[in-house]
């Protein structure tokens, strides 16, 4: 286990849950697209206690409908429990490129959004997941003429989203001002 010193961006892709038996297994909450696709970057860097570090796994696997894990070093019980709860992350260098009309939820926070009027609904402050579809989290403009604070706008492409323009950080949307 290294700790981590450098100001690099780092992306959080899943947790460590509870432990897994006596050898220091644990079960991996995986918050990529794809559950397995958590073990497809190495190293980790974990955030415990405030402080990262700088580890790699020894060995994964399906388990039920979860994931557990083993790390380098931790080989009891009592070394996997003092990783409970740890956050794990990336470097955001370690994400695969996108083809040009895709991207990161991260790349879209900041963006503006405007409906298909011109009217500017305000700016990404986030998103989230729903059982249906993702939602953008939109905080309206100081001076919102319909008296907005946020707006929760579905992240449905075509029927809702009709642009997303990195060169202008621009989202295009089919919706009413006054939602």
């Amino acid at each position: 286990m290294s700790q981590l010193t450098n100001s690099d961006e780092f992306i959080l892709v899943g947790k460590v849950g509870a432990t897994y038996g006596i050898k220091g297994w644990f079960k991996v909450n995986a918050y990529t697209e794809v559950p397995e696709g958590i073990f497809d970057y190495s190293p980790w860097r974990v955030s415990l206690n405030g402080q990262q570090h700088l580890v790699k796994v020894a060995d994964w696997r399906r388990h039920n409908k979860g994931l557990i894990a083993k790390l380098d070093g931790v080989d009891s019980i009592n070394d996997a429990e003092a990783w409970l709860h740890a956050e794990i992350f990336v470097e955001a260098s370690q994400l695969p490129e996108l083809a040009e009309d895709e991207f990161y939820w991260r790349d879209l926070k900041g963006m503006k959004v405007v409906n298909d009027a011109g009217y500017n609904l305000g700016t990404v402050n986030g998103l989230m997941e729903t059982g249906s579809n993702d939602v953008l989290v939109v905080d309206a403009n100081a001076k919102d003429a319909f008296g907005k604070t946020e707006r929760l706008i579905p992240y449905i492409q075509d029927d809702v989203i009709k642009s997303v323009n990195k060169e202008e950080n621009t989202i295009t949307v089919d919706w009413d001002p006054g939602f």
